[in-house]
């Protein structure tokens, strides 16, 4: 998101202070460990490296410490019972900063955590740097269910209810607004569609103001369709890639195609026939076909040429694979 032109951060407070979990002591931990890792493998070295055996089994530690080769779990990715027992003692920012950190990071119950609290954080928890940076990299997941997490923090943190009467009170400006009080709504109507709040209200809204001429409107019309997420969203997103006069405008659209937003990997798998079309389309420009090659390369986890033939040769091809295993489709 366009952070520069998003008012959601103003006034955020500052990190609440008396977290029992705080980075300070985690970081004080680590660091002990590392040292005792450290003396742990010279010794290990002084003591084993004189035989071809011992070498052998030295070469595979080093190999096991390189950034190379399959991911290598640190421990069962689980909330432990410690954590568990002192999130009541925690602030509600707090709360939302540990349950997020360990939802990015795949920890079995954290999202059944947040979505047993997020209703008791709504007006209690801001945005501030800390949250905002945890929620940003949440919303690049490859697990969509991380980035429902970091929207329903979000949502709690714009203090926003769940409920028709929300979308009432939103729709005016949505429709008809003040740049930015507009642009704010967009997003919020966009997220609580996402969320289960009246998604095919919420598309029509949407969808009203992707020709809008204000080119801010725009933007976040289509940001505010990619985090809706339905199939119906999906032929509008290609339209506006293809269609809308603005470079920025355009590249949004597609990124939310390819990879951004809330759309299923099935749903993004819908628009390569298009994107295809788009490949051998004379009519766009060469950034908007890098573009379509970037997309079908997200979307699908091949790497070919930017060659539209080839696209289609595989494509077409009867033993074609789709590369992405990623979370959301398990």
């Amino acid at each position: 998101m366009n952070q520069a032109s998003d008012p959601r951060l103003e006034g955020a407070a500052r990190v609440r202070e008396g977290d029992p979990l705080a980075p300070r002591r985690r970081g004080a931990c680590a660091r002990s460990f590392r040292v005792l890792a450290l003396v742990a493998l010279t010794i290990a070295a002084s003591l084993f490296v004189g035989t071809g055996t011992a070498r052998a089994t030295w070469l595979e530690v080093a190999q096991f410490l390189t950034l190379g080769g399959k991911p290598e779990a640190a421990s069962a990715n689980v909330l432990s019972e410690h954590e568990i027992e002192v999130l009541d003692q925690m602030a509600p920012q707090n709360q939302a900063e540990l349950l997020l950190e360990r939802s990015i990071n795949h920890y079995r119950g954290a999202n059944d955590q947040i979505g047993e609290r997020v209703s008791g954080w709504r007006g209690k928890v801001q945005l501030d740097p800390k949250l905002d940076s945890l929620f940003t990299t949440a919303l690049n997941s490859d697990d969509l269910r991380v980035r429902a997490a970091a929207i329903e923090i979000d949502i709690a943190a714009r203090n926003l209810e769940k409920t028709t009467a929300t979308f009432d009170r939103l729709e005016p400006d949505a429709r008809s607004g003040e740049q930015g009080p507009r642009a704010n709504a967009l997003w919020d109507i966009g997220l609580l569609g996402n969320r289960g709040v009246e998604p095919e209200r919420a598309a029509q809204i949407l969808l009203a103001s992707i020709h809008d001429d204000n080119i801010n409107v725009r933007y976040w019309a289509v940001e505010g369709l990619a985090y809706l997420g339905t199939d119906e969203v999906v032929a509008p997103l290609l339209q506006t890639f293809h269609d809308d006069p603005s470079a920025m405008i355009r590249e949004r659209a597609a990124c939310g195609l390819a990879q951004s937003g809330m759309l299923s990997e099935k749903q993004r798998r819908s628009a390569v026939p298009k994107l295809l079309d788009f490949a051998d389309d004379a009519s766009l420009d060469a950034e908007a076909h890098k573009w379509v090659f970037q997309a079908l390369r997200d979307i699908t986890g091949e790497t070919l040429p930017h060659d539209p033939a080839a696209w289609r040769n595989w494509y077409n091809s009867s033993d074609r694979q789709w590369t992405p295993v990623t979370h959301d489709g398990r």
